[in-house]
């Protein structure tokens, strides 16, 4: 038997089955359900006005900021839909879902990858993109600890980032079997941690950061 089934996939990989439950430490966001413009739309003005960000239930496409990611004014809705548009168009037969549509944030620090089995974090590393960008080794993570848990997924990531005002937010939640270890987190180690008995802490941090 798979430890984590397609149920607890969805949950834990796609935006809708993660939020509702992390949207206290995470930017404010609405969704559609598929990719038809009246919808996109109408999230947007659910959401009101300034700038954005926009994904689909498993991917953004931030390495196409200013075309495919990036909302200027929520209110702008030609321009709005352009960026979806264009989105849509690079996403191809990948698209996952629908549009999520989210307030802009603006973050000051790399993003870290924390790593949480049975509603536990085990590991703080690096973002995979970004895998000489330590996490600070002050970084806690005991506030995110029962919103975590309440998901009730065996195995997951929770990427973050720091905002302009210091507080340390919830960019995305991901099935942690698909995620990808930073080559700057040593396998010997990251095995370790993962599979430690429960409530065995790691070295370091609340949550073992990877040095």
């Amino acid at each position: 038997m798979l430890r984590t089934g397609a149920e607890h996939y969805r949950r834990g990989h796609e935006f809708p089955g993660w939020y509702p439950a992390l949207a206290s430490v995470t930017p404010r966001s609405a969704w559609t359900s598929g990719d038809r413009s009246e919808d996109f739309s109408r999230v947007c003005a659910d959401l009101g006005s300034g700038p954005a960000v926009i994904r689909d239930y498993v991917k953004s496409m931030k390495h196409y900021w200013d075309e495919a990611a990036f909302i200027a004014d929520l209110t702008d809705t030609a321009a709005a839909w352009t960026v979806a548009g264009r989105f849509r168009e690079l996403r191809e037969d990948e698209f996952t879902g629908g549009f999520v549509v989210r307030c802009f944030e603006q973050f000051i620090s790399a993003e870290a990858r924390t790593w949480w089995v049975d509603g536990q974090c085990r590991l703080v590393t690096a973002h995979p993109d970004t895998p000489g960008d330590l996490p600070p080794g002050e970084l806690d993570v005991a506030a995110l600890e029962p919103l975590i848990a309440s998901l009730s997924l065996p195995f997951v990531t929770a990427d973050l980032a720091q905002r302009a005002d210091g507080a340390w937010r919830v960019i995305e939640v991901g099935d942690g079997q698909v995620s990808d270890r930073p080559t700057s987190a040593s396998p010997e180690a990251f095995v370790t941690a993962i599979l430690r008995e429960p409530g065995v802490p790691s070295p370091g941090s609340a949550c073992g950061p990877q040095r």
